[in-house]
């Protein structure tokens, strides 16, 4: 099997007025799912996730999918995921929108399915590392210090190569 450098990465040619869909990842989706993560952590909007973690945590994602039109392929149109942390805290993480269908709402929507599924399970906060904190602010989180987070945030962020240099912004939206 060959492996994609991140330098290759390219997403499909999605229509912008395609037909969408909404599902939970499956197998089958972690190559498009790399190479979407993969597109906008190329341009350092995000951080790499690795086909193994992908498939490890494949449960976890929320998809758009964006149906064949006129003359181009479908594919995925966006991506999110809600992963478990602590029974107090998950992290909305891997959000990810193709760049053909920016402006649409997709990412709140993600957003929103993260939120709807935490609330299922009575999860009574949801916190995201970001780049993008008007984003999240307009989906109702408020920046918070990076000192008062949960230790477990903190026991994978040590996992990370950027570890030592981190720059993203803490959010945290509550729940209850």
């Amino acid at each position: 099997m060959t492996l994609l450098s991140l330098d290759s990465i390219a997403v499909p040619d999605i229509h912008p007025q395609a037909p969408l869909s909404t599902r939970k990842a499956r197998l089958s989706d972690i190559e498009a799912i790399h190479e979407l993560i993969g597109y906008w952590a190329t341009r350092g909007q995000m951080l790499v996730r690795s086909r193994a973690l992908l498939a490890e945590t494949i449960r976890d994602f929320h998809l758009v999918l964006a149906e064949p039109h006129e003359d181009r392929v479908g594919g995925l149109a966006g991506v999110c995921g809600l992963h478990m942390l602590a029974p107090d805290l998950a992290e909305v993480r891997g959000l990810a929108i193709h760049p053909a269908m920016q402006g649409r709402g997709l990412g709140r929507q993600l957003v929103a399915a993260c939120e709807e599924e935490a609330r299922a399970i009575d999860l009574p906060a949801l916190f995201a590392w970001t780049y993008q904190q008007g984003f999240f602010e307009k989906c109702g989180f408020t920046r918070i210090d990076k000192t008062h987070l949960h230790p477990k945030v903190w026991s994978e962020c040590q996992r990370c190569a950027f570890f030592e240099n981190c720059n993203e912004i803490a959010m945290l939206r509550e729940l209850s």
